[in-house]
């Protein structure tokens, strides 16, 4: 069993590169930031073209994934008036993301980061994530 307790700068570039690589594919560039498990971040990147507004965003998103150990797009349906998080975007002066696009990266059943992208639609952007969630993985 590979045991990883922390994503380290090395781990950020094959993310972002994975990333990065599936925002080409799609045509859209992309804002793409990699916490630590705590919500730090490690590297960002806004691709040339990445909407500037997006970049707060990228890294928001990805805080919210590592430290909730939750994808961003999981607390959007719970924060839904009348739902249990209602509200919840607004709490930690606003950081907490509801939006697709954050996803916690987890290795051996344990979250050691996230990953947050931004610029495109929340469903773009969740595939982008995991995109280089996967191109990640794949070197375990």
């Amino acid at each position: 069993m590979i045991t990883v307790t922390r994503l380290d700068c090395a781990d950020a570039r094959v993310m972002i590169e994975g990333a990065r690589a599936k925002a080409e594919e799609i045509g859209v560039p992309m804002c793409i930031a990699i916490t630590d498990e705590g919500g730090n971040l490690i590297a960002f990147e806004r691709m040339d073209g990445g909407k500037v507004t997006s970049s707060t965003i990228a890294i928001d998103k990805s805080f919210t994934a590592s430290g909730a150990k939750k994808a961003t797009h999981e607390y959007g349906a719970a924060a839904q008036p009348g739902a249990p998080a209602y509200g919840i975007g607004s709490a930690i002066g606003g950081r907490l993301m509801v939006v697709g696009g954050g996803l916690p990266v987890f290795v051996g059943g344990e979250c050691v980061g996230g990953i947050g992208v931004s610029s495109g639609s929340p469903a773009q952007d969740t595939e982008v994530a995991q995109a280089g969630i996967d191109a990640f993985l794949a070197t375990l």
